[in-house]
């Protein structure tokens, strides 16, 4: 699967995650949200700002409750609640904030 972005066929695993990480850049995340019908908002960028940093520093992605954890101490409690995160996004907050932040699927994801 590819993902057209500026005139550029980026590369996607069969549910839309990037095979290549170094291809994400901000319109690039725009460009995932809107095929996943996604509209971004700053609380979405935070959150996947937040997952890049996270993986750039423990060099792996944590399940659920690590990142619902990790939010709530980065970001505070109010952020790092599951009813917080669903809103934002509902059909998985790990694996969606992946998938637009340009990281891998995480394992624990279905």
């Amino acid at each position: 699967m590819v993902l057209m972005v500026e005139g550029i066929a980026l590369p996607t695993t069969e549910q839309g995650f990037l095979v290549n990480a170094a291809d994400w850049n901000p319109t690039v995340a725009e460009a995932l949200a809107a095929a996943n019908q996604i509209q971004l908002t700053e609380a979405h960028w935070e959150l996947i700002e937040f997952m890049r940093g996270y993986y750039r520093q423990y060099k792996h992605l944590p399940n659920a409750r690590v990142f619902a954890k990790a939010i709530a101490k980065t970001l505070g409690e109010e952020k790092g609640n599951s009813r917080y995160l669903q809103r934002l996004f509902p059909a998985g907050p790990l694996k969606y904030t992946c998938k637009l932040a340009g990281l891998p699927k995480p394992p624990t994801c279905l």
